[in-house]
């Protein structure tokens, strides 16, 4: 049985204001709340609207055989409550069908993973009451930001006995040539590991309407005839899970309307449901249709979803990075000992990983989609910016 587990990651980041120097110690408005406005109703109607009817529909109609998972940040929620209330519905809506899991992750979308467990272990906590205040629901799947895995983040998650799956990026360097199609089991023996399929889920997310790329255009039936092709590689029986994680934006803001996407996926989804031999899964269902045991896999050093290189570079690969990072988190330290509220919340949207990645210099492809993501200038502007917002808040930890 080949098993299809779909994942999308929904968040949305509070981007700074342009904060110069002559600001400090004159402006407290640090996000700029019309810029954030503007994008977030701008995917609500491209994305969130259009594709939470397009699954809504997809679940009710398959009597809940089509099923997905999500990991929605709290600082999207926050914004939706704030600017769509009727986007925040519509994902009500759509959990209310019983064909959806939310998974737990970081509250800010941090890498307070890599720079501070403390810090890492609040935000997962704050992340968990939300999802369970505002749906009602407990999650027991933990996907880190932007997959980051590493061996320790499991011996961490240790704290919190009912996380048992852990969503991770199926890197290459890890694999070795194995394939992501089977789950593996932590180094420790704590987790069970669902290894992204970084092929098909960048085919969908990245390569689907680039009129360049040799498989343009992706239909529905190619697609779907690739998955098929994937049960080849099992000659004994054994159960596969093949896990398309993405960001949810894919439909209608990444990938456009126009170039077919909503029925693309629509399409996939309705002839992968007549196959007898494929099913959709939730990811903490995993466990119970295993009918073999997993390997063992160890990953030293910290992987992630995003660039080719597959690790924290994205985030950490300038020294702009590090200093703006370390510098946020020495401040919430501060903040945190002087018990300042106002601040550490400030703070902690500050620790979102979108405004390290907007610092990040590269080039060619991977620098591209560096550029497409970000709304300021360049890496220079931004880092100013964000560091002129550190010198005022710590100021004011000073007073």
């Amino acid at each position: 049985m080949l098993y299809v587990i779909f994942y999308f990651q929904v968040h949305q980041p509070f981007r700074i204001n342009k904060y110069k120097v002559f600001d400090i110690k004159e402006k407290v408005d640090y996000f700029d709340e019309d810029l954030n406005k503007y994008i977030f109703n701008k995917v609500s109607e491209r994305c969130y609207l259009p594709a939470n009817k397009l699954f809504k529909n997809l679940i009710e109609s398959s009597d809940g055989r089509f099923k997905i998972s999500f990991s929605i940040t709290g600082t999207f929620v926050e914004q939706a409550k704030r600017y769509r209330p009727d986007v925040f519905e519509s994902f009500l809506d759509l959990v209310k069908t019983g064909g959806v899991e939310l998974l737990n992750e970081t509250y800010y979308h941090s890498l307070s993973s890599v720079f501070d467990l403390n810090e890492f272990l609040e935000q997962v906590a704050e992340h968990e009451e939300l999802i369970k205040k505002e749906f009602g629901f407990i999650p027991t799947v933990f996907r880190n930001t932007e997959l980051i895995y590493f061996d320790k983040l499991s011996d961490i998650l240790l704290s919190l006995p009912h996380i048992k799956t852990i969503l991770i990026e199926g890197a290459d360097k890890i694999l070795k040539g194995d394939s992501p199609l089977y789950p593996r089991i932590s180094y420790n023996h704590a987790h069970l590991l669902l290894l992204k399929h970084y092929r098909l889920s960048d085919d969908i997310a990245f390569r689907f309407s680039d009129k360049s790329w040799e498989e343009y255009p992706l239909t529905a039936e190619k697609y779907v005839s690739w998955i098929k092709d994937l049960t080849l590689i099992e000659k004994g029986g054994k159960n596969l899970y093949l896990n398309l994680f993405m960001d949810y934006e894919t439909f209608g803001e990444h990938q456009w309307k126009e170039s077919g996407i909503f029925e693309f996926i629509k399409s996939v989804v309705e002839l992968l449901l007549k196959e007898r031999g494929i099913a959709f899964l939730l990811p903490s269902e995993v466990s119970h249709t295993l009918n073999y045991k997993p390997k063992t896999i160890s990953v030293p050093e910290p992987t992630s979803w995003a660039d080719i290189e597959r690790d924290l570079s994205a985030w950490l690969s300038n020294s702009l990075q590090w200093n703006a990072m370390k510098t946020c988190y020495e401040l919430l330290k501060i903040a945190k000992e002087k018990r300042k509220k106002d601040l550490i919340s400030i703070l902690k949207k500050l620790t979102t990983s979108d405004h390290f990645y907007y610092m990040c210099i590269k080039y060619f492809q991977d620098g591209d989609v560096h550029k497409y993501f970000s709304p300021y200038s360049s890496p220079e502007e931004v880092y100013r910016y964000y560091m002129s917002i550190l010198s005022d808040i710590e100021n004011r930890l000073e007073e």
